[in-house]
């Protein structure tokens, strides 16, 4: 079959199942409408995406779960909505390409089905086979026919297994660009210069706060017991209840600001932050402000996640720098005395501060240069015009 048209119109069903995947896959879609505007998506993700432009067939908040319990009680949901994406998949109307944002469990089983009736695969944001189930790269091989991958040290371990696999740069870095911060919000929210700001990160997955937010608000109240001037700022994702968030801290005494801005605006506005795990320790690393961070889930979920994982850290931020470079708080240790201490060292040791500081700067020169999405936009348009099934 000849090459088609260049121009002519190709429809691309896109799967992100969490808000980090909303996030990347929002600015694949902006690169794509301002450099292959013939590509149009429809598919799975949130708000993010929705202002892209992608037509959205359910929200993705609605297969993001964290932990292996969590997920059980939602496998009847997530099976159903499975269902209605194989349907398209094997429909009269099929998409010329399907890309996949991480969230591998969901999304592989998906890639099978694509491979299996000739819809090419994109997967960009691989699975994190060099954390666990390093197997699956064999798996993933198989199911997809391109990887556009965001860590440097990512496609050696694919080029064994015959599959095309490009490091196309972090997209956190095209974020960044557009989000730079003002410096604007403490002033906006009544904050003097001199006060010291401590950020109080909770993530963006709801199933999450079940296990940290108590943990954040004694953290919190600890904090405010050894320094009274100290306030708070508290972001809050599309993807979580504010509600939720507003109820517990309106049962304290804390000078708390509950924001729902950029997130790189609020992380430039503290002077300290402790966050949850995942892509926002990065984000934090770009702006370059000192954190500590939290890992909790589900007992259950942590013993089965224990042996299965084989790195050592939590923290991207850690992951990418390849040692500790930031303190972290993982299940039992998560103990609210002892990131108070962490924190209030943050404050007040000026040259445990620089040394932080340094290292997030060297992860921000190992990430690379911005330009990502752009890459992974010229990817899915050239997938959609070549001869790759019959």
């Amino acid at each position: 079959m000849l090459p088609l048209d260049s121009e002519q119109c190709r429809d691309i069903l896109i799967v992100a199942g969490e808000a980090s995947g909303d996030l990347h896959g929002s600015h694949l879609i902006k690169a794509a409408a301002a450099h292959h505007p013939h590509l149009k998506f429809s598919g799975v993700g949130g708000d993010k995406m929705v202002a892209a432009g992608c037509r959205i067939l359910f929200p993705s908040d609605e297969l993001s779960v964290m932990g292996v319990v969590e997920v059980i009680n939602q496998l009847p949901k997530i099976y159903r909505r499975f269902k209605q994406l194989k349907r398209i998949l094997n429909g009269t109307q099929r998409p010329d390409l399907l890309i996949l944002i991480d969230f591998p469990d969901f999304n592989l089983r998906l890639a099978k089905v694509a491979k299996a009736v000739g819809i090419p695969v994109l997967y960009y944001i691989s699975p994190k086979v060099w954390a666990w189930r390093s197997g699956r790269a064999k798996v993933i091989a198989n199911r997809v026919d391109r990887l556009a991958l965001i860590f440097p040290f990512e496609p050696e371990i694919y080029s064994p297994l015959g599959v095309k696999a490009d490091y196309v740069g972090n997209p956190l870095l095209d974020e960044f660009v557009e989000n730079q911060p003002t410096g604007e919000l403490r002033h906006r929210l009544g904050i003097k210069p001199e006060e010291q700001v401590v950020g109080i990160f909770p993530g963006s997955r709801n199933s999450e706060l079940e296990h940290i937010l108590e943990a954040l608000v004694e953290t919190a109240q600890l904090l405010h017991q050894q320094k009274p001037e100290v306030q708070f700022l508290i972001p809050v994702a599309p993807s979580l209840s504010r509600e939720v968030i507003e109820q517990r801290f309106s049962k304290t005494t804390l000078p708390v600001f509950i924001v729902e801005e950029n997130i790189y605006e609020v992380a430039a506005a503290c002077d300290a932050v402790l966050t949850v795990s995942g892509t926002v320790t990065l984000q934090i690393a770009l702006v370059g402000t000192p954190m500590a961070i939290l890992y909790k889930v589900a007992p259950l979920s942590y013993a089965l996640g224990k042996r299965l994982i084989k790195i050592e850290f939590a923290g991207l931020t850690n992951i990418v720098a390849g040692r500790g470079i930031v303190r972290e708080f993982i299940q039992d240790d998560a103990q609210p005395p002892e990131m108070c201490a962490e924190v209030l060292r943050l404050l007040d040791d000026s040259d445990y501060t620089e040394e932080v500081q340094k290292n997030l700067a060297e992860v921000r020169q190992t990430l690379g240069a911005p330009g990502c999405s752009t890459r992974v936009a010229a990817i899915a348009a050239a997938m959609t015009t070549s001869p790759l099934y019959e």
